[in-house]
């Protein structure tokens, strides 16, 4: 077939290629969009908007277990349907992902559901259509897929990951969970608000481990309140399958334990998709697998990007985004800013939810930074009292000089929401003083954020 010329070909449609698609045309760009199985990608399909629609039914079901404190008396008699659950999980999936086909028409981007290798003389090739689309840019975003131990294959069954997870349509009891990162935490708050008997297992020292130490504290306190098990510092050694369910042998401080469950859910990170599709016959670098990029998202390669997972420089859906504009409007030629991570917000959305940005307590301490501390609990914010929901606090480090926010640590009621504040601030390097001086509506968990600033210059007023 004949050779088709594009101002950019973007290769993958997750939350990174069809955002980079949408800016390339605002910019005049003529533009193709190449997805091999589902616009939207792992995020909107298979990952962050589906399981927060079920956290979402979870939280709901949480408060029907409490619901005398609400003054709602169910006379000791109401049931949980997982099943309608999952369905309203998929109809937000899809609602969102016809969306994001009708930006693709909106923009006039030529959208290929093909899967696509780049070849030496830099076209792109369509393996089912078999067209070539030549782009004087092309964008590489095909994302990451979750990675599993020795021992413990994945086979869509018993061993799953988040993606098989996310279409069960009755809760698995008991279910462990490898993992104690956001996904595993997430899930473990899902089934638990469904009754299922959950215990996690984390090889590292606590929950959360690359959080700050005092927030994975806190939320293993939290979740051993709400009957989350977990075990810390345990070694997943192999898995023995039998009258439908598994058995993990774990090694722990105590020896090696027997745990039996129904289904094991594997979250333990993810690899990023960089093979058979061209890298190596091009020459573009790759550091375990993931592209290496510059801080415009170019690769060693010129007029070749990568951005999102792919990178694995914060396998985040919002990085993608910004990584997807800043690689167009690079090739655009316009005058562009390199992303600065330590303004992005990590969010876990389990129970509590957890936000953090920058750097712990124990990389500070590690650099030898001189830095003052500002924390404030939600147990003193009138808004988390109203709500029931005042377990957490928010921790500020900032430098003692010059007021630089160098860490920002979330712990409680949508926390995860509260993060733009702080994206802001540090992006535009804000001091806690101008944070403090900025008026918060009351009564709003945003007070925390306020209190918080105040409590970095020892001047916190509600405690």
């Amino acid at each position: 077939m004949a050779d088709t010329q594009y101002d950019i070909v973007i290769i993958g449609g997750g939350p990174g290629g069809y955002v980079a698609a949408i800016r390339a045309a605002q910019l005049g760009m003529k533009t193709a969009l190449v997805e091999r199985e589902a616009l939207g990608g792992v995020c909107l399909n298979w990952g962050c908007v589906p399981s927060k629609s079920l956290l979402a039914n979870a939280q709901v079901a949480r408060h029907l277990a409490d619901a005398k404190t609400w003054g709602i008396n169910f006379n000791g008699s109401y049931t949980l349907d997982y099943g309608v659950a999952h369905t309203r999980s998929r109809q937000v999936s899809q609602r969102l992902v016809k969306g994001v086909g009708f930006l693709m028409k909106k923009n006039k981007i030529d959208v290929f559901m093909d899967t696509a290798t780049i070849n030496a003389n830099k076209q792109v090739e369509l393996k089912g259509g078999g067209q070539k689309l030549s782009g004087k840019n092309i964008i590489i975003a095909t994302g990451a897929r979750a990675r599993t131990i020795p021992g413990l294959e994945l086979d869509g069954v018993n061993v799953i990951t988040s993606r098989e997870a996310l279409d069960l349509k009755t809760v698995p009891n008991p279910i462990v969970i490898v993992g104690a990162s956001a996904i595993g935490c997430e899930f473990a708050t899902i089934y638990r608000a469904y009754g299922a008997d959950v215990t996690i297992l984390e090889a590292l020292p606590h929950i959360l481990p690359k959080e700050d130490e005092k927030i994975s504290v806190t939320i293993e306190k939290s979740f051993q309140k709400q009957g989350i098990k977990f075990k810390t510092n345990a070694l997943v050694e192999r898995a023995e399958k039998a009258d439908g369910k598994i058995v993990l042998h774990v090694k722990t401080a105590q020896g090696v334990e027997q745990i039996p469950a129904e289904k094991v859910l594997v979250a333990i990170g993810v690899s990023p998709n960089s093979e058979n599709i061209g890298l190596e016959a091009l020459g573009v670098k790759t550091t375990r697998g993931a592209i290496d990029t510059n801080d415009f998202m170019q690769t060693n390669v010129p007029n070749i990007y990568a951005i999102g997972d792919v990178t694995m420089k914060l396998a985040l859906a919002h990085v993608a985004f910004a990584q997807g504009e800043l690689a167009v409007e690079h090739a655009a030629g316009k005058e562009v800013r390199a992303i600065n991570y330590d303004a992005v917000p990590r969010c876990t959305y389990s129970h509590p939810q957890v936000a953090s940005f920058g750097k712990t307590e124990a990389q500070l301490k590690e650099a030898g930074a001189d830095y003052s501390v500002g924390e404030f609990p939600f147990i003193a914010n009138g808004k988390a009292l109203g709500m029931d929901d005042y377990e957490g606090f928010v921790r500020i480090y900032a430098d003692k000089k010059f007021g630089e926010i160098l860490g920002v640590h979330m712990l409680g009621p949508e926390v995860t929401d509260l993060s733009g504040e702080f994206s802001l601030a540090i992006q535009n390097e804000m001091t806690p003083l101008e944070i403090a001086h900025s008026i918060h509506a009351h009564p709003t968990l945003t007070e925390v954020v306020k209190e918080a600033a105040l409590a970095t210059m020892g001047m916190a007023l509600h405690i």
